[in-house]
């Protein structure tokens, strides 16, 4: 009877856990009958879940009730979270209760720390699967190796890195390029990645590091193709502002002695504190009137963005010009 609550925004990660998880418990004879597939955005199917797993298997193997966007820990009403709790001591043996959200649950709510004490206790189970940010290239690089051991592929050490710069924290992508690399070799190195590896993976903040470099070319590289994959140019000028505001912020704040990175990371609106390491390197010997002026422009690209510009002309015309 345990619940396994399943939780993070690495889709391609959950899903490989939840297959892992149901061809574990489930008779595949007896599956239409023993697996549910429900999704707690649906009015009613929440509730729906918890009477489901009330009912004991039918023939051989466990019932597994699925819940996708799980509200149990995740703004979870009131009338709803009554029903929670009070089904927690009448779950079946041998029913599994699979509670799926991308998000992060709520330590606040008293349907979390309902569940975060039976999963303390040993009766319930939790998985995490988080996605690196952006700009975590370590984080990256263990995902890298977490996808390849998860698929049972041989990885060499040199193909981690191509892999990260091609594809970047797209897990889904990652894990379909490294099912069609297998094809081509029991054990994937850095030739056969750049070989086969098609594509620039980017994303807005690699825009603004090229730009940081001064490498116009890289940066018009990367904005064009962050525009072929369809990204709307506002939302790329919009992550360019808070990341170049952001650097502004540190450097400002360095200038004026501040050593504290918790005050710093405060003071430029970023979530975690830790990364105001790695922006100190980065912005090593830089003075703020740099970043003052990359704000400017980004101005002047958001200008002719919307006097109708089309976005390789006002990126070019505007910050480069």
């Amino acid at each position: 009877m345990p619940i396994h609550l399943i939780w993070g925004d690495d889709a391609a990660a959950r899903d490989r856990a939840i297959d892992a998880l149901i061809k574990t418990l489930v008779d595949p004879a007896w599956s239409s009958i023993n697996l549910s597939r429900l999704d707690g955005a649906e009015a009613g199917q929440a509730a729906q879940a918890l009477e489901e797993a009330r009912t004991p298997p039918f023939a051989s193997g466990s019932r597994v009730v699925l819940l996708q966007r799980s509200p149990f820990c995740n703004a979870c009403p009131t009338e709803l979270a009554d029903r929670f709790e009070a089904s927690l001591e009448l779950l079946a043996d041998d029913a599994h209760l699979m509670l799926v959200n991308p998000a992060k649950p709520d330590g606040r709510l008293r349907t979390t720390k309902a569940l975060q004490k039976r999963i303390k206790q040993g009766l319930d189970h939790e998985q995490r699967f988080q996605l690196p940010a952006v700009w975590d290239g370590a984080g990256q690089r263990q995902l890298v190796e977490r996808t390849a051991d998860a698929l049972g592929l041989q990885l060499e050490r040199d193909a981690i890195d191509p892999l990260v710069e091609a594809i970047g924290n797209d897990s889904a992508r990652l894990e379909s390029e490294l099912r069609k690399l297998s094809l081509r070799a029991t054990t994937i190195n850095a030739a056969l990645v750049e070989e086969l590896v098609g594509g620039l993976a980017t994303n807005a903040l690699q825009v603004g590091d090229a730009l940081l470099e001064g490498n116009a070319g890289e940066a018009i590289t990367r904005w064009d193709a962050l525009i072929d994959a369809g990204e709307p140019a506002l939302r790329i000028v919009a992550t360019l502002t808070g990341q170049i505001r952001g650097w502004l912020w540190v450097s400002l704040l360095e200038q004026q002695g501040e050593r504290d990175v918790a005050v710093i990371a405060k003071a430029a609106g970023i979530g975690n504190p830790k990364r105001i390491y790695v922006m100190r390197k980065q912005l090593q010997g830089r003075p703020p009137k740099r970043f003052l002026s990359l704000l400017g422009r980004l101005l002047e690209v958001e200008a002719r963005l919307k006097r109708g510009s089309s976005p390789e002309d006002a990126f070019r015309d505007g910050l480069l010009g």
